[in-house]
């Protein structure tokens, strides 16, 4: 193995220590790569590598989500992508053309999707195989109950889900369930909403899982909170994940 070359790199549109895990779990990913030290409040990624081209780095950063520049003339300049202040936004004014805000704000769907799929799919599985649900009068009480458990159970999985990636990127498990918690929960609302109303349009109205219908209620999930993500992100730097 060769000599160990120490690279920083300046990492834009990174919100929180889930960001910082996701660009960190990125770099590690790259043959030839170390570690790397991501800290999403600088800005900066430290990577430790042998044999690895500074492009190959951003190249990973980029996939991930997020813009990436050098070190060199950096300083006092927004990075391409990170989240504006709310002078700059009220300056520039909002508009949906950033594509790099685009990028990210779907990268932070994406793990919302996974986070409440979990618990959604798994609940509407369950009524599907055990047959709790089957004789419910459509839209009675105990319908609506059930109805709802797949709601309060994909918002549970996601915020479990987001702990163990926040704590992936270095924090404790205190601060990390309770900046877990501070997430968007309208974009998981949304989210879940939509994949259970495409869910029971299959099902015309009985609780349970079609499977036939989970890509429709993937892509429903994703692209309804999809919007309200990037705006959030956009205008106020907050991400959903």
């Amino acid at each position: 193995m060769g000599e160990t070359t120490h690279t920083t790199l300046v990492v834009g549109g990174m919100t929180c220590g889930g960001c910082a895990g996701n660009v960190q779990r990125a770099l590690e990913a790259v043959v030839g790569v170390t570690s790397a030290e991501v800290n999403h409040v600088e800005g900066n990624a430290n990577v430790a590598h042998s044999g690895v081209d500074k492009s190959d780095l951003e190249a990973a950063v980029s996939r991930a989500g997020y813009s990436v520049g050098d070190t060199s003339g950096a300083s006092g300049l927004q990075q391409l992508g990170s989240p504006p202040t709310s002078a700059a936004t009220s300056a520039a004014g909002f508009h949906w053309g950033d594509r790099a805000t685009w990028w990210q704000s779907a990268n932070n769907t994406k793990w919302c999707l996974i986070g409440c799929s979990i618990g959604e799919f798994g609940t509407l599985a369950y009524y599907s195989f055990s047959g709790i649900t089957a004789d419910l009068v459509l839209y009675s009480n105990m319908w609506y109950f059930f109805a709802i458990l797949p709601l309060i159970n994909g918002l549970a999985t996601s915020v479990m889900l987001e702990t163990i990636l926040l704590m992936q990127g270095q924090m404790d498990f205190s601060n990390a369930l309770s900046t877990a918690m501070g997430m968007s929960f309208i974009s998981m609302l949304m989210m879940e909403i939509a994949m259970e109303i495409t869910d029971l349009l299959f099902t015309s109205g009985e609780l349970g899982l079609m499977y036939i219908a989970i890509p429709f209620m993937l892509i429903v999930g994703f692209l309804t909170p999809w919007p309200y993500n990037y705006w959030r992100l956009k205008k106020y730097g907050q991400a959903c994940h």
